[in-house]
């Protein structure tokens, strides 16, 4: 297959009466790799969902090899070798690795789907970006970020000329993301064209040879990746000086008594002897690498996973069936997964904002006139972008969407709240607001726990952060001692 060059042309698309395209224009060449960043809600992935055939432009021109197209399907874009790897998984949970890389393409031998041969290709595929996993494995057995390189790895198979990755890092540990880059490097070798969508501006500059920024639906630059600084591209995204990104670490920890205790916690085949505290006002940070147990160990602490051991809340000793019996003993949980388990994505704002809490709202019957009074002081309170509160929450951006889900897992007034990857796939802006939040939380007295594996994140936030390896929580540094050299010898075990 040729390779594809493609231009916009004054392009533009409205969702009903709401414009979020503005007239944009620019070309993508063959054989580069474009770094295409703006915020949450600039338009670059309804832009590129209408390249890949998902959504059909408004008004303007789309030129492929140029030829006006606007593509009535996916399918008629693959057919040119344009593929889109999305930001949010869309794979069938209940089929195999291999059925999900073929769903579609499926090969057949006579009027019988050729599994056989499926299998083969798809093994061929993951080994290419590095999962070892047996493709015959139903999907729902596998991790995020093993569903994440699955993705890759069912784009990589249908050969494609123009790839659109799509914060395609978001859940890969070190190890995976610069495996990603060398198979990004041999793809603009055979001339490929890559559109690469990332907050990670460390990222985009060591992978793009250009950057293009949007904001507020238009086209605002582009440059050589070499020409500008990872400052002068969050600013271009924000449109205003980003500076200060994490708040000053001048909380100071005065309380004695821990708000949560964990002593000798186990979550069979993921997590051992976990002991560890966090005190009234603390921020502390859990890192490792993707498998480690973090996310586990405290899904097991949440009643979320079968686990044995000690939880105490306020000295008293606690044991949860569930997330809900544990948000009425004072701790939350902020789930890593924001569409599949933090939001009802499909319910409205104020429907998600008060689920945790409806006990407050329904005395004994719902009061929706509380919820919408709740929601709108939320929208103050959180910074939550919204032109409609009765909209749905898949209305709204991805920082949004995150700061909502935030907003709901602080509606039971908890003492303890446990953020899991708090800022996965929103914007450097909305990074921002989330981390003066979470600072916020902890002046109030909160005790905050921030599952991350952006270690300069727990580095910029974080009073203390414990490491664990292999399900086993092997240090706690304070903040004096947090490098992110210190942070990755202790995760791979190389510390001495």
């Amino acid at each position: 297959m040729k390779s594809v060059s493609v231009s916009f042309e004054q392009v533009r698309k409205s969702f009903g009466p709401v414009q979020v395209l503005h007239g944009v224009s620019f070309a993508l060449e063959p054989g580069r790799v474009y770094g295409l960043l703006g915020e949450n809600g600039a338009g670059k992935s309804t832009l590129m969902k209408i390249l890949a055939g998902y959504e059909s432009l408004t008004d303007g021109t789309l030129r492929v090899n140029g030829e006006a197209r606007n593509f009535a399907s996916s399918r008629d874009a693959e057919a040119l070798g344009i593929v889109l790897i999305h930001q949010e998984f869309n794979l069938a949970e209940d089929l195999s690795v291999a059925q999900n890389i073929f769903l579609g393409h499926e090969k057949k031998k006579g009027w019988l789907l050729d599994d056989a041969a499926m299998e083969r290709e798809a093994a061929s595929a993951l080994a290419a970006v590095g999962l070892d996993v047996d493709p015959r494995t139903k999907v729902r057995r596998l991790i995020v970020a093993e569903k994440q390189l699955v993705e890759i790895a069912k784009a990589v198979s249908r050969h494609a000329r123009l790839l659109i990755m799509d914060e395609p890092t978001a859940t890969l540990t070190p190890g995976e993301t610069e495996r990603l880059f060398k198979l990004i490097a041999q793809l603009r070798a055979d001339g490929v064209t890559i559109v690469y969508i990332s907050h990670k501006l460390d990222e985009v500059e060591q992978v793009t040879d250009e950057v293009i920024v949007m904001r507020d639906g238009r086209f605002v630059t582009r440059a050589p990746t070499a020409e500008v600084t990872r400052q002068q591209m969050a600013n271009l995204m924000v449109g205003r000086e980003l500076a200060d990104l994490y708040p000053p670490r001048d909380v100071v920890v005065t309380a004695t008594e821990p708000a949560l205790r964990v002593r000798d916690f186990v979550v069979p085949g993921w997590a051992r002897d976990a002991n560890f505290d966090v005190r009234p006002g603390e921020i502390l940070g859990f890192a490792g690498l993707v498998g480690a147990g973090r996310t586990e160990l405290f899904e097991g602490v949440l009643g979320l996973r079968p686990a044995t051991g000690s939880v105490e809340i306020d000295g008293h000793v606690r044991s949860f069936r569930n997330p809900r019996d544990a948000a009425r003993h004072g701790l939350t949980y902020l789930s890593e997964d924001r569409k599949g388990k933090g939001l009802h994505v499909n319910l409205g704002l104020r429907q998600n904002l008060t689920l945790m809490a409806l006990e407050r709202y329904a005395q004994p019957w719902l009061k929706p006139d509380a919820e919408r009074a709740a929601l709108a002081e939320a929208v103050k309170d959180y910074g939550i972008r919204t032109g409609d509160l009765d909209a749905r929450a898949s209305s709204l951006s991805g920082g949004n969407q995150q700061k909502l889900a935030l907003a709901k897992v602080l509606q039971p007034q908890p003492k303890v709240v446990v953020l899991d990857e708090p800022t996965r796939g929103v914007d450097v802006g909305a990074k921002r607001d989330i981390y003066f939040l979470i600072q916020r939380l902890a002046r109030q007295g909160l005790a905050v726990i921030v599952v991350s594996s952006e270690l300069m994140e727990l580095i910029g936030l974080c009073h203390r952060v414990a490491v664990m390896r292999a399900g086993k929580l092997v240090t706690t540094l304070d903040a004096e001692h947090l490098t992110e050299e210190e942070l990755i010898a202790h995760a791979t075990g190389t510390a001495p």
